[in-house]
């Protein structure tokens, strides 16, 4: 009998021996669940740490006056409102009277408030009562677009004070998970239709109602609306654009915040496919001229009158991508645009989804934008279409280029052509000069000290001296240093300006008739500048001045001119405000093929491992071109840079030991590094102080519409006099996060896939294997791995020659994909293991409490305990009989007697 116990033991352990192997995942499976959990832990330590944008809060007296809403609406559950800035109570009924603005519409998004008004409509309110910004802040900026294969420069005159306040609306849309489901959409796209003609009713009543009250009522009433959406809200404002019940030309302007208008960030439900696919079917319709089937002319574009500005929130957006708020192929350029909030101007940030709302250099610059398109002569916004795409260029658009390959540039993109001026009487004189520096910063050839003629490439300037500096082009840009660059911190016009001369000559009018001086102060644009200096010590010297303007002049620019000067204004500044803590400036004739860096993939890949660093020398070019093989959008590099010397000894690097007191002299002598990034997906990338930074863009590469290879430019500046160590670096962290967010939803769909898979192999094999075992067969080469990654990849090709779109980039494109499937198979794995973990640790408690329990029960002091409960349950039941019989014997006066 003990034998036969011993062989049932052995039986047992063989079985559970066998079942263990059938869930214990092999070599190939283990690397797999490692490299998932550490990519999760990367991508979690990236999105959980705090986010500094930089933002501004805006602060406000909000009060939200309800719109009654008429009888037989539709969605009577939603609510309109009207927006007041003030902290004093109001009288409702008498405000809505006085109501005679120009009416603005927001759309919350997909979970949001009508409240979320309150930041753009309180800055409107203080925009409109301050006034215009000041007209330094728009100098560089010009509208240029492409109309049959020719720019136009249109010069769009900034008023001097607004014609006419903004009265906002909001409306409340309870809340509703709107990117969701399609059908809710259509509610919401429908209420916002009736919202439009509510307010234009309105302003029809409160003109009627002033009329009675003998009140006098001045302008127009108002034939449009503006509508501001953020996120979800940006798609329900062109989606009731389109609408069918909407009256003609009551929506002229779109302004939209983080909205997706390419597709949904998740369709979960085929109903938000659907509904997404049809609205811009029907917008790319709008734009197209009707005609009959006989080809016979009917009428123009229905959203002909309808422009569109798509803003989103950069890299630091998490729910909605740039690439899905771009909007091409749906609105064409001649109607609008989509930029990033870094490459708008005097805000150069990058922002969550929800911090757009409130970010209040966005909030600003915003409030002026729409403030602008208002006409002074009839008090309503510009009927005209381009009029108020030139004011939004003009207003969101910085001067910066938005490419720097100097050789594909023969003509600098932020250059302006503007109409030549006399300097002298031009009956006598015929010397014309090129400026659209203001009157008021007209210099006499007088207040201008001794002249400096420079003999070498690099000219640095490090005081307001008043004095002109005089560069022979001719011998200065010879030997391949055919590029001119200068970056300074001096205003354009009031601070420096720049000309170009045929020949030398005192002045102007020293030169024959029929010679010109070209001033090109206009081709100078603005870039955002880092924190302001610092005195290390009271009274000693102050830190370099960050650069905040740069001009580039390339060859056919500066042909048919001897001289290039740099004129500095004298330190009592010629428009009488104080001059800057510190000037510098610093111009260099350069050779673009010195400063051009590329990193190809492999180098890229290479720096996770080991960092790769660059030992730039002093009289090194001021201008580098770093090009990055694979988008920072996908793998971001931190870059740090470290200051190795400047001129006081040996360029060669110091050691360790005065690293500190070289760094901190150095600060005093080199100007701070700035790099501005470019992505073709979502533009420009400011990055100013840089010295140590995780440079990333906001892009989504590998894409089947992904079209040719998606690189990015980094545009760097640094001072010529200084040395520098440079370490160029793949952050894991950056890129694993990236990946993430991404690839997140193909990852998802491929795990899926994955299960099914190994579903059907569980259900043809024989004997059945375990489900790890299925899921591991995945992964066998060559089947049936690749042709689980080949189909997708070929049907991403046939559906791109389906609709004549370009092919994706075919190498990107297959190792993105490559990734995404290995990493659901390993994310399967890694489930089943923990699901299996899971079921061990239940079953192990369930035996361990159970066999503790029966030991438990042949003890003498769990008898004891076991009687003790028994007798209690006995005693409380007795006393609960009895208060039982007690009960209505009490009521019918009967006396209980023991």
């Amino acid at each position: 009998m003990l034998n036969d116990m011993e062989n049932e033991r052995r039986n047992n352990n063989k079985n559970e021996d066998s079942r263990m192997r059938g869930f214990r995942p092999s070599l190939r499976g283990m690397m797999l669940v490692v490299a998932v959990i550490w990519i999760g832990v990367a991508a979690l330590y990236g999105l959980l740490k705090p986010i500094s944008n930089g933002c501004i809060m805006t602060y406000m007296y909000p009060t939200y006056i309800p719109i009654s809403t008429t009888e037989g609406v539709s969605s009577a559950k939603y609510g309109l409102y009207l927006y007041h800035e003030g902290w004093k109570k109001i009288d409702f009924t008498e405000h809505l009277k006085k109501l005679n603005g120009i009416p603005v519409l927001f759309i919350p998004g997909n979970g949001g408030s009508y409240k979320q008004v309150r930041s753009l409509a309180a800055e409107c309110d203080r925009a409109y009562q301050g006034g215009p910004l000041e007209r330094t802040f728009y100098r560089e900026a010009y509208l240029a677009y492409k109309e049959g294969g020719n720019a136009e420069i249109a010069d769009i005159q900034l008023p001097n004070q607004y014609a006419n306040r903004l009265d906002w609306f909001a409306v409340d849309l309870e809340g509703e998970h709107s990117a969701m489901d399609g059908r809710i959409l259509e509610e919401h796209t429908e209420y916002v239709v009736y919202a439009i003609h509510r307010i234009l009713d309105q302003y029809k009543e409160s003109h009627d109602a002033r009329e009675s009250d003998g009140a006098a009522t001045t302008g127009s009433l108002p034939r449009s609306v503006i509508l501001i959406g953020h996120s979800m809200g940006g798609f329900v404002a062109r989606a009731a654009t389109i609408h069918p019940r909407l009256r003609r030309s009551a929506v002229e302007t779109i302004l939209t915040l983080s909205s997706p208008h390419q597709s949904p960030p998740l369709a979960l439900q085929p109903s938000l496919g659907d509904y997404y696919k049809s609205i811009n079917q029907e917008w790319r319709k709008g734009y197209e001229v009707q005609t009959t089937q006989t080809g016979r002319y009917v009428s123009g574009p229905k959203l002909s009158n309808v422009v569109v500005v798509s803003v989103s929130g950069g890299f630091n957006d998490y729910q909605v991508r740039s690439k899905l708020e771009s909007l091409d192929g749906i609105v064409p350029p001649t109607h609008g645009f989509m930029m990033s909030s870094t490459s708008m101007k005097n805000v150069w940030l990058s922002m969550e989804h929800q911090t757009i709302l409130w970010c209040n250099q966005l909030v600003v610059q915003v409030s002026h934008t729409l403030l602008s398109l208002v006409d002074s002569r009839t008090g309503q916004p510009f009927p005209d279409t381009q009029k108020r795409l030139a004011i939004f260029t003009k207003m969101l658009h910085s001067g910066i280029p938005q490419s720097f390959n100097w050789k594909m540039q023969p003509q600098s993109p932020w250059s302006a052509q503007v109409l030549a001026k006399d300097v002298k009487d031009t009956a006598v004189s015929q010397v014309h000069t090129l400026s659209d520096c203001p009157s008021s910063f007209h210099w006499n050839d007088d207040i201008l000290e001794r002249d400096l003629y420079i003999q070498t490439t690099t000219v640095t300037i490090l005081a307001m001296d008043g004095r002109r500096r005089w560069l022979d082009i001719q011998k200065l840009g010879s030997n391949g240093k055919s590029h001119f660059i200068f970056v300074t911190n001096l205003a354009p016009c009031s601070g420096v300006r720049i000309h170009l001369w045929p020949q030398k000559g005192k002045s102007s009018s020293d030169l024959p008739a029929g010679k010109r001086v070209l001033e090109v102060t206009s081709k100078m644009v603005q870039i955002p500048a880092g924190p302001a200096p610092r005195q290390v010590e009271p009274g000693s010297q102050t830190e370099q001045a960050p650069p905040s303007a740069v001009l580039h002049l390339a060859p056919e620019e500066m042909h048919g001119f001897r001289f290039l000067t740099i004129s500095v204004a004298p330190r009592p500044t010629i428009s009488g405000r104080p001059p800057p803590a510190t000037s510098m400036a610093v111009g260099q004739f350069f050779n673009p093929d010195e400063g051009e860096i590329d990193f190809t993939p492999v180098s890229m890949l290479l720096s996770i491992h080991s960092h790769k660093d660059i030992f730039l020398k002093e009289d090194h070019p001021l201008a580098f071109n770093l090009s990055f093989a694979i988008s920072l959008g996908l793998l971001p590099v931190t870059f740090s840079l470290k200051t190795a010397g400047c001129g006081i000894k040996d360029s060669g690097l110091l050691d360790e030991a005065g690293d500190n007191e070289n760094t901190k002299l150095c600060k005093l002598r080199c100007f701070p590094p700035v790099a501005l990034a470019w992505d073709p997906t979502s533009g420009l990338h400011v990055f100013p102080n840089l010295y140590s930074e995780t440079l990333v863009v906001d892009s989504s590469p590998a894409l089947r519409t992904s079209t040719g290879a998606e690189k990015t430019n980094v545009f760097l500046l640094l001072d010529p006099h200084c040395a520098y160590k440079a370490s160029i670096a793949v952050s894991v962290t950056s890129a694993a996060s990236r990946f993430w967010l991404l690839y997140f939803s193909q990852i998802a769909g491929f795990c899926v896939a994955v299960v099914f898979f190994a579903l059907m192999r569980q259900a043809h094999a024989r004997p059945i294997p375990s489900i790890l075992k299925a899921v591991e067969s995945n992964l066998r080469m060559p089947f049936p791995f690749l042709p689980f990654v080949a189909v997708p990849i070929l049907l991403s090709l046939f559906f791109s020659f389906l609709v004549s779109q370009p092919f994706p980039p075919f190498s990107s494109f297959t190792i993105v994909l490559i990734i995404c499937y290995l990493l659901a198979n390993g994310i399967v794995i890694l489930l089943i293991l923990v699901s299996q973990l899971v079921f061990y640790v239940a079953a192990y408690l369930h035996v361990f409490i159970k066999t503790r329990w029966q030991l438990w029960e042949g003890n003498f002091g769990f008898l004891f305990l076991h009687w003790f409960m028994n007798l209690s349950s006995r005693f409380f039941s007795l006393k609960f009989f009895d208060s039982l019989i007690a009960q209505p014997c009490t009521k019918k006066g009967i006396r209980l007697q023991n």
